[in-house]
């Protein structure tokens, strides 16, 4: 028994869908790609516009970095952050990575080393175990804030490097200090940039409190 032949398949869609499917398209684009991120943005700007914007630290007029990501500080009379394990330079807010090296990598221990031995120069005498958070990097190499206890750590050595006494500095480190999130999430934190303009606004300890806080960013 003959059977007869298919009809051809149609190499595109019926005529009669083209158009719906066309208006369909263009009608998603303006509602997800413009509408959406304008009233997202909009409701953003009113709600909570300083987080919109990225969060940003002033001194004054001058923009000087963002409560979200860290910088870089090396002067001994300003309190250090987390290390940065982006590239091609550390804290570089458009590459978030961490150094992917395992726990038994030797170039991980050396790192350690290295910055333990960077701590106790800078601190002569000081023979409190070193925080973990003060050698380590962290997954995002971005972590605006260090532990209460690294900022414990450095206390001694930044009064020393300003000239101010060591109780006036750790007021200040426990006024900048964060409680955890809801009271039992986490562990109380210190946003380093925000600490170190306190610093510097005190107006004391010569050339240290002077310092613009910029200089984290370029590490000097």
């Amino acid at each position: 028994m003959s059977h007869p032949n298919p009809p051809a398949r149609p190499d595109g869609p019926p005529e009669g869908l083209l158009r719906p499917a066309l208006v369909l398209f263009l009608l998603l684009s303006l509602v997800t790609g413009l509408l959406y991120p304008l009233l997202v943005t909009g409701a953003a700007q009113l709600a909570m516009p300083g987080r919109a914007n990225g969060s940003l630290v002033l001194r004054g007029h001058e923009i000087v970095g963002s409560r979200l990501i860290g910088q870089s500080f090396t002067d001994p009379g300003h309190f250090w952050s987390r290390p940065s394990a982006t590239s091609p330079m550390p804290y570089n807010g458009a590459n978030s990575s961490g150094s992917n090296l395992g726990p038994n990598n030797p170039a991980l221990a050396d790192a350690v080393k290295a910055r333990i031995a960077a701590l106790r120069a800078a601190d002569p005498g000081n023979a409190a175990p070193v925080p973990v958070d003060l050698v380590t990097a962290s997954a995002s190499g971005l972590d605006p804030q260090i532990s209460r206890a690294a900022a414990d750590y450095q206390a001694a050595r930044v009064a020393r490097a300003r000239g101010l006494p060591l109780a006036r500095v750790q007021d200040l480190v426990a006024l900048h200090t964060e409680p955890p999130l809801l009271g039992f999430i986490g562990e109380p934190v210190v946003n380093v940039l925000e600490l170190n303009l306190a610093l510097d606004a005190l107006g004391a300890g010569g050339a240290h409190a002077a310092a613009p806080a910029g200089d984290a960013k370029m590490g000097r």
